[in-house]
């Protein structure tokens, strides 16, 4: 499917008012050519001849005495003249009553399409792996969905408003012309496809250039996006002209892109308009020689007509010269949002796969994972964990601790072995019922601009107050919500910037709670906290862990001297595993990080 066709297959949900578009504007089109035609009986009244002849005439002639005969050629030259004047004024609100409803529809359709794009995108965005997510700039797919999809609707644009309408326009034109004078309209037809070779070698320049542009444009938002997300790390090292300079360069880059990609795009409207007023000068000087002299076959006032009708042509034929340059910059920014679209979804569920369910234990057979077939990050895991128990996993920086619990609800796939939940492998487990067995508290909290009760909440529309409420006291949550300015519907601002950070982690908590789930994976939830803090986080961590199967990764070795089994993991493999006591005993990594750290 080529590239245009493609964008313009999204229109298929709104056919129907598509075709309806089409049909007003095809009439308010034949409206429009009708009014110049009432040109030719208004004259000849004017100048006291019959608004239509008699017998005979031209094609005009005879449509129009089918059409308006009787309210043309009644009564007096006043009263003729009257109701000549009152058929154009009739027609002209016929006309644009129509123009109006196509271009209401035309906004409807295009406006509806972009949505749905958005819509896709963003749907098609959950589905991927997060290595797309963690390769691929924030900014960029922002742009994407935001200003790529908008740029689409030029598209759209560009084939219902304009090329749609324009054509009409055209093609009622022309049968006008044709009708008026058939050699004069030769001449013009014969001068088209000139225009058309005039203009080819500029698309592919404008093409490429608004390719440019989206991607430049798509690093200007990641750019923005960084300092909004980073901008206490800027003022702590005074790099506010660092980053102004870098956001300018950048921005002058665009700058340079634009007029580049205008310079071209511009071109083709003077180059149509020239070549449009070439034909014009060709016709007056025709038109005149055949309506002029004892041999004239053309009558004045139906050249006068057909010059007024050519003029008005010159517009819609513009439009269509320049329709390709409008698609270039669409064109560049809807392959933008059907590259992502064409990546493989992984999060989708597939043939075969069940709901999961969690009764025994968990098992890590021979697991090996890498990122992106690099050097190993996990290399031979062997592991089983049982229902109800603390598996504590700890290690130096680096050493796979996150990547091994990461694997447990398929956020990656292992490279090699397998993970089971009671014998299963979890790949034959749907993605959502098995993350719905699982709650998940890392040292890095992600909270949204909503109220506390959304945020604890978050993902389920059936949640009560009091559940919520409930949730939080087991948290040790309530009480510091409840001192805030609206309580639980108070906004917590962007990441949650409004809470520290021993509360984020309760309100963290709080949602794991909520949820009840039977596998915990705590991932150095106490790790960033003082002391008060982390007291009440612990608290409400020892509650979330009561009756559950947890993995807890910990670089503070005290918080996990009473876990079930230690597992202690050093370049992405177990060189150790038990329990406290017996780790310590044996004298090896094990013991060598729990000392250093009592030491400091």
């Amino acid at each position: 499917m080529g590239r245009s066709a493609r964008v313009l297959s999204l229109l298929r949900p709104y056919t129907l008012l598509f075709f309806a578009n089409i049909a007003a504007t095809l009439v308010a089109s034949v409206m429009d050519g009708a009014t110049f035609v009432l040109l030719i009986p208004f004259l000849r009244t004017l100048f006291g001849q019959q608004p239509l002849p008699a017998a005979g005439g031209s094609s005009v002639d005879r449509v129009l005495t089918v059409v308006a005969g009787p309210l043309l050629a009644a009564g007096s030259p006043e009263a003729a003249l009257r109701n000549v004047v009152l058929v154009l004024a009739g027609t002209l609100v016929l006309k644009n009553a129509l123009a109006y409803a196509a271009a209401v529809s035309s906004i409807a359709i295009q406006e509806g399409v972009v949505r749905d794009l958005r819509v896709r995108l963003f749907a098609h965005l959950q589905t991927l792996p997060l290595e797309f997510f963690q390769r691929t700039r924030g900014g960029q797919l922002l742009s994407r969905v935001i200003n790529d999809t908008d740029q689409v609707k030029t598209t759209v644009t560009a084939a219902l408003a304009s090329l749609v309408q324009n054509v009409c326009l055209i093609v009622v034109y022309v049968a006008i012309l044709l009708a008026l004078s058939w050699p004069l309209t030769l001449i013009a037809l014969a001068c088209a496809p000139l225009l058309v070779l005039i203009v080819r070698p500029v698309l592919a320049k404008v093409r490429r250039r608004w390719r440019e542009q989206a991607e430049t444009r798509g690093e200007l938002t990641s750019l923005v996006s960084e300092l909004l997300g980073s901008i206490k790390l800027v003022r702590a090292y005074v790099a506010e002209a660092f980053e102004a300079e870098r956001f300018r360069a950048l921005a002058n880059r665009y700058l340079r892109g634009v007029l580049r990609a205008q310079r071209y795009s511009t071109l083709t409207s003077p180059v149509s308009e020239v070549f449009a007023g070439a034909v014009i000068v060709l016709i007056f000087s025709v038109g005149t020689r055949l309506a002029l002299g004892q041999a004239a076959v053309l009558r004045p006032e139906v050249l006068i007509a057909f010059i007024a009708v050519a003029l008005r042509l010159m517009s819609p034929v513009k439009s269509v010269a320049n329709y390709p340059t409008a698609m270039a910059s669409a064109i560049a920014a809807a392959d933008r949002v059907f590259e992502v679209l064409a990546l493989a979804p992984e999060e989708r569920d597939r043939p075969g796969e069940q709901p999961a369910r969690f009764a025994e234990r968990i098992e890590y057979r021979g697991v090996w994972f890498s990122y992106d077939s690099q050097a190993p990050v996990l290399a031979d895991i062997d592991l089983e964990v049982r229902r109800g128990q603390v598996a504590a996993i700890v290690g130096p920086s680096g050493a796979g601790k996150t990547t091994l619990v990461d694997l447990l609800p398929r956020f990656y796939e292992p490279t090699r072995g397998t993970i089971l939940l009671d014998g299963v492998p979890i790949g034959q487990f749907t993605r959502p019922s098995l993350r719905r067995l699982m709650g998940i508290v890392s040292q890095e909290t992600i909270l949204l601009n909503d109220s506390v009760f959304a945020n604890i909440a978050y993902g389920r529309r059936d949640f009560t107050l009091e559940q919520v409420q409930a949730a939080a006291r087991a948290a040790n949550a309530h009480d510091f919500v409840s001192q805030l300015p609206e309580g639980y519907q108070t906004r917590l601002g962007e990441r949650g910037m409004r809470l520290s950070g021993g509360e984020r982690q309760r309100i963290a908590i709080a949602r794991a709670l909520l949820r009840d789930p039977p596998i915990l994976i705590l991932d150095e939830a106490t790790s960033a906290l003082d002391v008060e803090s982390e007291r009440l986080v612990q608290e409400a961590i020892d509650r979330l862990m009561a009756h559950r199967t947890t993995f807890v990764i910990a670089h503070r070795l005290a918080t996990v001297q009473h876990a079930d089994v230690i597992v202690v993991l050093a370049e992405g493999r177990i060189v150790e595993r038990g329990t406290h006591a017996t780790l310590y005993a044996a004298g090896g990594l094990y013991r060598r990080l729990h000392d250093m750290q009592f030491r400091a």
